[in-house]
């Protein structure tokens, strides 16, 4: 089954088409290894598996295995709906194709990319038995802006051309890593970093936006200090330095506010992911509106993620609990869990919480908003909602509202 939980910036490539035209033995040479299950008899892959691995002159991605698309009877057809629905978690999308035939499952399949904007190319499998013939290459070439590589699983023939081909039409953004503080510290600033031990934490180790954030500390060249909560009167008592930045846990926004001088920027490791992954102007126009919530509005809290639900969890439970004692109201709220579609038709709600989206891609969370977006539902985070229902808002993203940091773009 398609793991929800995979975290990457990196790249990820769905590979698509009919049974038994070689996708999986295209991704394992394109890994170099037998990282994909091939057998000849049709339908050896039943669910979209994703793997991460390195492709050879591309770099590392995660690559998406789907059944075919063609998949017949009640369980084909439950196993073609979950192939449709990887479309919008994807950055590019190769298309298999064999024995020169390209019909309607194809056709389709194009225009799901095209409607979902998703850049692709199509590789016609097995030319050692059948090389693609004119007429199916002049049609493609005639009918769709797509390059088209004659390939042979079995000998590797013309790998180099689509790993040259992937690297055309990637997102010249996949291969950035884009900063989460480097736009607001520079060389040896100090950023304190407030980092809260709960019930939530896992054992052993912090969760992955303190990780990624610690890293982009040390990659911006700053002095960074890591504290629990409780521990700040310690850190004003032993060290007394004003540091340039201070990130804090959401959940603990007001504690570290009282500790932190007003005049010293404070914000949050949700917020920063929200700027980094989300409609972060969407966010920004949405959050105000929680005071405007009614009696028997429905707010849908998006995780993006699959986990274990703990006594006090931030989305089922204190979000909820912040909401509702702010605005005062008996709301409603419902959950959607890992990347599955709410329960309801987006128009029923009156408000998204987004979680910042570590685990996912930029793609994912974009493409997961916009049916609200597009409705003119408006949209927030997990830190900015818990920021506005303190009252501690305008502090919390004065660090981005003061140059109007963020984006909307959808793709």
């Amino acid at each position: 089954m398609y793991n929800k939980t995979l975290k990457s910036s990196r790249p990820h490539i769905g590979i698509f088409g009919r049974r038994n035209v070689g996708k999986s033995s295209l991704i394992n040479v394109l890994s170099g290894q037998d990282v994909a299950i091939v057998s000849s008899h049709a339908g050896t892959t039943t669910d979209p598996v994703s793997k991460m691995i390195e492709i050879h002159g591309f770099g590392p991605v995660v690559i998406i295995d789907t059944a075919g698309i063609d998949d017949s009877g009640e369980l084909g057809k439950l196993r073609i709906d979950r192939t449709l629905r990887i479309v919008d978690r994807i950055d590019i999308a190769v298309l298999v194709l064999a024995d020169n035939i390209f019909v309607d499952y194809e056709k389709n399949l194009i225009e799901q990319f095209t409607g979902s904007h998703i850049p692709y190319l199509v590789i016609h499998n097995k030319m050692d038995i059948a090389p693609i013939g004119p007429e199916l290459l002049e049609f493609l070439k005639s009918n769709y802006p797509v390059e088209v590589i004659d390939f042979s699983a079995v000998n590797g023939s013309h790998v180099n051309r689509i790993i040259d081909a992937l690297r055309r039409i990637t997102p010249p953004s996949m291969f950035k890593n884009p900063t989460i503080l480097g736009d607001f510290v520079s060389y040896g600033n100090l950023v304190l970093l407030v980092t809260p031990i709960d019930l939530e934490a896992p054992e052993g180790r912090i969760i992955l936006p303190q990780v990624q954030t610690i890293r982009d500390c040390l990659d911006n060249d700053c002095i960074t200090i890591i504290v629990k909560e409780r521990e700040l009167d310690a850190y004003w008592a032993k060290i007394g330095v004003n540091p340039e930045l201070v990130v804090t846990d959401s959940q603990v926004f007001l504690k570290v506010a009282s500790s932190i001088p007003s005049h010293i920027p404070m914000t949050s490791f949700s917020i920063l992911f929200a700027r980094l992954k989300g409609a972060f102007n969407e966010y920004l126009n949405g959050t105000p509106r929680i005071r405007y919530l009614k009696d028997g509005d429905r707010v849908l809290i998006m995780e993006s993620c699959s986990h274990h639900v703990a006594a006090d969890d931030i989305g089922r439970i204190k979000i909820p609990r912040w909401l509702t004692n702010f605005t005062g109201k008996n709301l409603e709220f419902e959950f959607a869990a890992g990347l599955d579609n709410p329960l309801r038709p987006i128009s029923d709600y009156s408000l998204i919480v987004q979680c910042g989206g570590c685990m996912v891609t930029k793609k994912q969370i974009m493409q997961r908003l916009k049916p609200a977006i597009d409705a003119g539902i408006p949209v927030t985070n997990y830190g900015m909602t818990i920021a506005f229902c303190l009252g501690i808002y305008e502090r919390a993203i004065s660090l981005f509202t003061k140059d109007s940091v963020g984006t909307n773009d959808y793709i």
